[in-house]
């Protein structure tokens, strides 16, 4: 195993580990090995801290004359101005909040099915997490819609973008796809996949779940209508965030209640949120505007910060891919089911599936665990992946994400450890 890597194109490990309380902890005096990030990450202090204050001190209803009231409003409008800054939004109005991305995907599927007319046509990929794809699907059989489907290569695992241009047409109304894909990680370009949806006269809608962790988002620059992700996947806590194009968002009628306002966002936010949630979420941007400042030293703004935090944490994260890559592929017997060439990378997150010629994946991260090493086996609901690489049946595949938090020698225990389950 290599030595300690504390200063790794320019991040401070041992800074930015003492951020996430977690990280210390150990089990029977083994350490914790998180590489179970792409389902959810490790929290730092200051989010812990700032949702321990919400609940303490500012626990309320919004709306009202008294101070806790008043005080909860401001969350609510600081968690708003963090996200705007964390996606480029052009105001905060349309930031939406909501339970989880699969909740406000199903939420809003409902105003969009009632947008559509028959025989409308819906585009989803083979690519996706199941919340990008059976929302979709229950929306065109409520109001008789297509859903046609975008594949992607299963030796180079990406999308061949001439496959969307046969596919969109004169009845395409919404084209729905990942920033990143949860088994595969693949980074999608959504930039050119809007364009030709917009050219198309069609909406995009794109889940962010699995790249807003590791890549800058831009909805402006993107030129998406809907940009989807969920903060406990970028170090905060369970809550989901929708970003909505104004003049899309307004040309749908919200399901709501009666006395709920009319007006954005609070006309797709349905019953109380978690103001705790919120503050939560923008504690997460204010630990990647501190990243900017002190990895990156930009001292711009807050927007400036995070997207140079998440530039240099990338490029981190890079490093742990192709040595998590190039180890498996050193492994007989193994298939890294991604982007594996060293040219490429920069076009995946970390996020590294592979199976084992006689080992299955549930018997593999079993024994992982046993060594306190935790990841996911199976299809991680990318079912549309699962089925199109053929391994549902066989037990889907072995899922390992590492994040800027973790470090080359925890890497290399991994595959120490996975050497010896497969021998």
């Amino acid at each position: 195993m290599s030595s300690p890597a504390t200063h790794v194109t320019g991040i401070d490990i041992e800074l930015i580990r003492a951020q996430f309380p977690s990280l210390a902890t150990t089990d029977d005096g083994r350490p914790r090995l998180y590489f179970d990030n792409p389902a959810g990450t490790q929290v730092p202090r200051i989010v812990a801290e700032r949702m321990a204050d919400c609940l303490l001190h500012r626990s309320a209803n919004i709306g009202g004359y008294f101070e806790t009231s008043r005080l909860a409003g401001e969350v609510a409008d600081d968690a708003r101005s963090a996200m705007m800054d964390f996606l480029n939004a052009p105001s905060p109005d349309e930031i939406i909040f909501g339970q989880n991305m699969t909740s406000l995907t199903f939420h809003l599927a409902r105003s969009i099915g009632r947008f559509l007319e028959p025989g409308d046509e819906v585009v989803v990929s083979r690519m996706d997490h199941d919340a990008n794809v059976e929302p979709w699907k229950l929306m065109a059989r409520d109001f008789d819609l297509k859903v046609r489907y975008l594949p992607f290569d299963t030796e180079t695992f990406e999308f061949d973008l001439a496959d969307l241009d046969a596919l969109l047409n004169d009845r395409t109304r919404l084209v729905c796809v990942g920033g990143a894909s949860n088994l595969t990680g693949t980074i999608n370009d959504v930039k050119a996949i809007c364009r030709r949806a917009r050219d198309a006269g069609a909406w995009s809608f794109i889940d962010a779940v699995q790249s807003a962790p590791h890549i800058v988002s831009d909805v402006q620059e993107f030129g998406c209508d809907f940009f989807v992700s969920s903060a406990y996947k970028f170090f905060g806590p369970h809550q989901g965030i929708l970003w909505g194009r104004r003049e899309s968002l307004e040309q749908l009628q919200p399901y709501k209640l009666r006395p709920a306002p009319d007006e954005l966002p609070w006309s797709f936010e349905t019953g109380t949120q978690s103001h705790e949630g919120m503050a939560g979420t923008a504690a997460a941007v204010d630990y990647f505007a501190w990243v900017g400042e002190t990895a990156a030293g930009c001292c711009g703004s807050r927007r400036d910060k995070v997207s140079s935090a998440l530039e240099v944490l990338f490029d981190y994260e890079r490093t742990l891919a192709e040595r998590l890559v190039n180890g498996l592929l050193a492994i007989p017997g193994v298939r890294v089911l991604g982007i594996t060439e060293p040219a490429a990378m920069h076009r995946r997150v970390p996020t590294v599936s592979f199976t084992h010629a006689t080992v299955a994946p549930a018997d593999i991260a079993r024994q992982l665990a046993e060594h306190n090493i935790f990841a996911w086996s199976g299809h991680n609901y990318a079912l549309e992946v699962a089925r199109a690489l053929d391994i549902e049946k066989s037990g889907g595949a072995v899922r390992i994400g590492p994040v800027h938090y973790n470090t080359i020698d925890e890497i290399d225990t991994v595959l120490d450890v996975l050497q010896t389950i497969v021998d």
